[in-house]
């Protein structure tokens, strides 16, 4: 078969396959961003206290995940095709710059993505101490790695509402354990720093990993259905999602126990489940915490199968990366990302950390001056979703220097500002 041939089977597949929903996709997006406040608890021990925590899960989000959230949502509706933020930086800087924001996202969400095979067992071992021993822990990484892969094989949808499921699952114990501690709550507690125990640089490291990729799940743009309306509500809807399954459990578990910020690191939450609800509260969070991982794992993997597929359909890689399955998945692409997840599954959390919100840094940077570059440069651009904020700042400039009968004025866009 030619590559027409293959391009037009590869569309037909992509036509008949079920298209992601709203709920799904905001299953799919709370999942690439956080997954429930697994992880969120050395933001204690690294503040100090309470404190710079919960200050921190108000005001990052502000500063940090809600512009970038509106970003993703402005440029993933004007070019909903997958590939996401590549199709944004080719449009804005060329193909040079495209297939490097390309290589740096992939790479680094295979990196991510080896870590949750690796601490699925990691809670499980705590019930199962088979699972330290490397004769029983290698054979059920692979297992597995290849079980899970073979869940994004069987179809985007069904990867969309195993999200919803493992979500609803991995947040109850914390609904649960939130009503229990109302009576327990003092509010005094939530005030508690100690600058001297700050430690700034893991403070600032876990904000930002906890808050980052709402850019993800742009790159199977392609698979949403009518994503110029669905993207924006999706996103709207996982940023809540995600700021309250942070600052609820943080808001109960330190308001109601007098634990020093010592003992608040990873995993921690399972000790708080016990001391507020009892030892059938601390298993169930750390079910929790392992689905979740799970549930990590499936919407990593679909975003970066389908940016390599975004990327083949760009003329970046070779057309095998396009290539549709039955089901309307890109195979090859699932399997290139399961094998990098399978030679990387030793790395430990810690040391690839700073790593990944290095290269994730990068790649921010770029796709923020490829929004602002976009407005400047096609203005014209269909933009189904518009971020307002450029428009204040149009009018402030029209006020000063013209109005909306100028010669130069487009809604949403003016060039005095450059000026």
């Amino acid at each position: 078969m030619g590559e027409e041939g293959m391009t037009s089977d590869a569309e037909n597949k992509a036509k008949t396959s079920p298209k992601l929903t709203l709920l799904p996709l905001i299953a799919l997006i709370f999942y690439d961003v956080s997954g429930g406040p697994f992880g969120v608890e050395d933001s204690v021990r690294a503040g100090g206290g309470p404190l710079l925590s919960l200050l921190g899960f108000l005001i990052f989000p502000l500063i940090w995940s809600i512009p970038e959230a509106l970003v993703t949502a402005e440029l993933a509706t004007s070019f909903p095709q997958n590939g996401g933020y590549v199709i944004w930086i080719s449009s804005a800087f060329g193909p040079f710059w495209g297939f490097q924001e390309g290589f740096w996202k992939w790479f680094s969400g295979v990196i991510d993505n080896a870590l949750y095979p690796v601490l699925f067992l990691d809670y499980l071992k705590h019930s199962f101490p088979i699972f330290n021993h490397l004769i029983a822990r290698i054979p059920a990484l692979l297992g597995i790695t290849v079980s899970l892969t073979y869940l994004n094989y069987r179809g985007l949808h069904i990867v969309g509402f195993s999200a919803v499921a493992l979500a609803f699952f991995s947040l109850c114990p914390f609904i649960v354990m939130s009503f229990l501690s109302i009576p327990r709550i003092s509010p005094k507690q939530w005030l508690a720093v100690d600058f001297k125990k700050v430690e700034w640089r893991g403070y600032f490291n876990c904000m930002f990993w906890n808050l980052n990729y709402w850019d993800k799940a742009s790159t199977l743009a392609g698979e949403v259905e009518n994503p110029s309306k669905t993207f924006p509500k999706a996103l709207f809807g996982a940023v809540i999602l995600v700021v309250s399954s942070y600052l609820i459990p943080l808001l109960a578990g330190t308001g109601a126990l007098k634990s020093s910020s010592n003992e608040w690191s990873d995993g921690y939450f399972a000790e708080v489940g016990m001391l507020i609800g009892g030892v059938w509260l601390k298993w169930w969070i750390q079910a929790a915490a392992a689905m979740s991982n799970l549930g990590l794992f499936e919407a990593e993997m679909s975003g970066d199968a389908f940016q390599l597929l975004g990327m083949s359909e760009m003329g970046m890689l070779p057309s095998i990366f396009a290539s549709r399955s039955k089901y309307g998945t890109p195979t090859i692409s699932i399997l290139c990302s399961a094998t990098g997840i399978i030679f990387l599954s030793w790395m430990s959390f810690q040391e690839i950390l700073e790593f990944l919100n290095f290269l994730y840094a990068i790649g921010m940077l770029l796709e923020f001056a490829a929004f602002i570059k976009l407005r400047i440069k096609k203005p014209e651009l269909h933009r189904p979703y518009k971020v307002p904020l450029a428009n204040i700042w149009c009018n402030t400039a029209l006020s000063a220097s013209c109005d909306a009968t100028c010669s130069c004025y487009v809604p949403g866009f003016c060039p005095d500002i450059l000026r």
